[in-house]
C-alpha cells in the first residue's frame, strides 16, 4: 500500500470514530497489538530523547526499504509511536524523506496531545526522517 493510500485509510478509519476518547481507545489498541522488544534492546542508546515515558526506537533497513521498531513504557506513547511507525514500515527511504504524516494533523492527533507528547511525536518523526536519509547516502 502507498503511502498516499496509508494516509487516506488512516484518515478514514480516524474521521469514523466519534469522538477523541474513542480515537485514544484505537490508539492504545494499535500499542498493545505492536510487537515487543526483547529486553536486551531496551538501552540508553535506543531511547527517544524528549519522550516524557521510556520509548526505544530501533530503525532496520532491508531489502531497499525502512522498517522501524519501537516499545515504550506507557501504553499511549507505545500506540501513538505505533500509528507512525506503521505508517513508515516498509516503505523506501526516499519515500518516507519526502512524505510528511499529514494525516497527524487532519486527525488532530498533536492538538489532542499534551505538549510533551506532542514533541515526542515530532522527535519521533525526526528520527525516522534521519534514519531513511542516512539509507539514502552510500556507506563511505
Amino acid at each position: 500500500m502507498s503511502l498516499s493510500a496509508k494516509h487516506d485509510a488512516l484518515v478514514e478509519m480516524f474521521t469514523m470514530l466519534p469522538d477523541d476518547e474513542e480515537r485514544f481507545r484505537h490508539i492504545l489498541t494499535l500499542g498493545r497489538r505492536y510487537p515487543a522488544l526483547a529486553p536486551a534492546l531496551h538501552t540508553d542508546d535506543r531511547l527517544l530523547p524528549g519522550c516524557v515515558s521510556r520509548l526505544w526506537f530501533v530503525p532496520e533497513f532491508r531489502d531497499g526499504k525502512c522498517w522501524f521498531h519501537m516499545d515504550a513504557d506507557a501504553q499511549i506513547s507505545k500506540g501513538i509511536a505505533a500509528l507512525l511507525c506503521d505508517f513508515y514500515n516498509g516503505e523506501t527511504p526516499a519515500d518516507i524523506v519526502a512524505t510528511e504524516p499529514a494525516f497527524l494533523n487532519e486527525i488532530g492527533l498533536p492538538q489532542a496531545l499534551s505538549a510533551n507528547r506532542s514533541n515526542a511525536l515530532a522527535s519521533l518523526r525526526g528520527r525516522i526522517k534521519a534514519f531513511a536519509d542516512a539509507c539514502l547516502r552510500p556507506a563511505a
